[in-house]
């Protein structure tokens, strides 16, 4: 189904004075029929504004675009997810030669016990198989604890399963909120949130290249300014669906995780299908094994969308 948005020039009016204006903004829209009089009042409401005396729209453009999360106006496509699914994997599959992060090694996977051998232990009729995994932790989509920054932090065995868990979520849907000359997400594309106790996912879109030559250059992450707002915000945890939450080409620095795992947040590295949900309403569940004196390891990530109420 086509989605489409607003493009526009405004003007608001307060009724207890002062104005606000704005330029090139965008906005969700239900369906391409809505006029001005709907798309003013969706930009209201987007914005949580009170007292709003006046709204004048210039250049108002309809185009068929897919949505971004603007208050008010359900994605079609997530709202056909959520009708045929409750639960949505957020993982990439694991498979053996898979190169997740440039330059690690890839995960190689071989029999301990065939089916074809096992048939001589079990009575017949009765087969196993039963094989080896050998990769490092940063593969697929991974979790890291602190251990992962610091050699005395809490390493996966000592994570508080509530805090991996069911998950309230907020999905920042950034696809149209960086460039290839600004790729860092700042901590002002954030603050219109209540994130305190939820698991923050960064939808950048840049899944699309994973497992690709493309996935390992220019891909957008988080700033260590954004970072420090998330902490400060009460995040619980926070996700992107691209190659590191940090700036892999800045020559080293790592703020992001320095400043993320320090504070006990948890970060989630290569997300994908973070285009299905909804900017809020979803539990988020990211759960690895507990490994003692282990910093990183694939989980199986997923959000339970909220149930939906038939009219």
């Amino acid at each position: 189904m086509p989605e489409y948005r607003a493009h526009f020039d405004f003007l608001i009016r307060f009724a207890n004075g002062g104005d606000l204006a704005g330029t090139g903004f965008r906005l969700d829209l239900p369906s391409h029929e809505a006029d001005e009089t709907t798309v003013g009042r969706l930009l209201v409401q987007h914005l949580g504004l009170a007292l709003v005396d006046d709204v004048e729209l210039r250049g108002l453009r309809v185009v068929e675009e897919p949505h971004r999360g603007s208050r008010g106006v359900e994605t079609a496509q997530r709202a056909d997810a959520a009708a045929e699914a409750s639960v949505v994997d957020l993982s990439h599959p694991i498979r053996a030669g898979l190169v997740t992060y440039p330059g690690l090694p890839a995960p190689v996977i071989t029999p301990h016990l065939t089916r074809e051998d096992s048939r001589a232990r079990y009575a017949p009729g009765t087969e196993f198989a039963m094989d080896v995994i050998t990769m490092i932790g940063n593969t697929g989509t991974y979790l890291d604890s602190p251990f992962h920054r610091y050699g005395d932090g809490v390493d996966l065995a000592g994570l508080d399963l509530a805090s991996l868990v069911d998950l309230r979520t907020e999905v920042f849907h950034l696809e149209d909120a960086w460039t290839p000359e600004r790729r860092g997400i700042r901590a002002e594309t954030l603050v219109d949130r209540d994130v305190r106790g939820a698991a923050v996912l960064l939808h950048t879109g840049w899944d699309r290249w994973f497992g690709q030559p493309e996935y390992a250059h220019g891909a957008p992450f988080l700033t260590g300014e954004g970072a420090q707002w998330l902490i400060d915000a009460g995040a619980a945890l926070v996700g992107i669906d691209s190659l590191n939450i940090d700036d892999t080409e800045s020559g080293g620095e790592r703020p992001a995780h320095t400043l993320l795992l320090a504070a006990g947040v948890h970060v989630v590295e290569h997300l994908t299908n973070l285009g299905a949900l909804a900017p809020s309403g979803a539990r988020f569940t990211a759960a690895p094994p507990a490994v003692e004196g282990f910093g990183t390891f694939p989980v199986r990530a997923f959000a339970r969308l909220p149930e939906t109420v038939a009219p």
